[in-house]
């Protein structure tokens, strides 16, 4: 798997690098600004970009205008997006990037994930697939934004909690893990979710992410 890493201190672009290369990935690239990054996947076409929010000139959200740009041009580019913190103010971006023609490739996480390698391996792994990986922390802060109203409000609490962790980029196996039920328990549920949100039968990756999307932005 070829990966673009795009982050401007140069300690943590070196772990990085280290760190993907040591779990099976080839870094075809390392820069430290969005300009450099965009360059980088219009030259490359890697199988996924790993971006810091924060890059110069000003280390405010340059990284995410770049992913921003990327996935405009190349609809079908995976990107996971790096930050320090909880930025709930570029939700709408992120979501942005979510809406496109192809959905999926698409994460966000906060950088201390970084320390559990082999969940944040995965998380680069599923994004480059084509899946959708959120922090629960982002997920957390996303919902406080819940409008009055809610058009989850027909979803029964487990439903949620099956919604909630489908956010996260969990696979049915893993939420039947959490919650501790069966597949085939999960799977009425992902079912159920579909229909009461109006989401007609289509590919269901689609559905799934189209789920995702109306829970966030709930």
């Amino acid at each position: 798997m070829r990966v673009v890493l795009a982050e401007d201190a140069v300690l943590l672009r070196e772990g990085l690098i280290r760190l993907l290369e040591e779990n099976g990935c080839t870094v075809a690239a390392a820069v430290g600004d969005g300009p450099a990054l965009v360059a980088a996947v219009a030259r490359l076409r890697p199988d996924v970009s790993v971006v810091d929010v924060r890059m110069p000139p000003s280390h405010t959200d340059e990284g995410l205008r770049a992913a921003v740009t990327i996935r405009r041009t190349y609809p079908e580019a995976p990107i996971l997006v790096l930050s320090q913190y909880v930025e709930v103010s570029y939700a709408d971006d992120l979501l942005a990037l979510m809406s496109g023609p192809r959905p999926g490739g698409v994460g966000y996480l906060l950088k201390d994930r970084v320390a559990d390698v082999a969940d944040f391996v995965d998380a680069v792994r599923r994004v480059a697939a084509g899946g959708t990986v959120l922090d629960p922390q982002v997920v957390a802060q996303l919902l406080v934004r819940r409008r009055q109203a809610d058009p989850l409000a027909v979803l029964s609490p487990r439903e949620r909690e099956v919604l909630a962790l489908m956010a996260e980029g969990r696979s049915n196996t893993s939420v039947a893990r959490r919650l501790v039920i069966t597949e085939g328990a999960v799977e009425k549920h992902v079912t159920s979710i579909f229909t009461k949100l109006g989401l007609a039968p289509d590919d269901n990756d689609h559905r799934r992410v189209l789920a995702v999307l109306t829970f966030l932005r709930s």
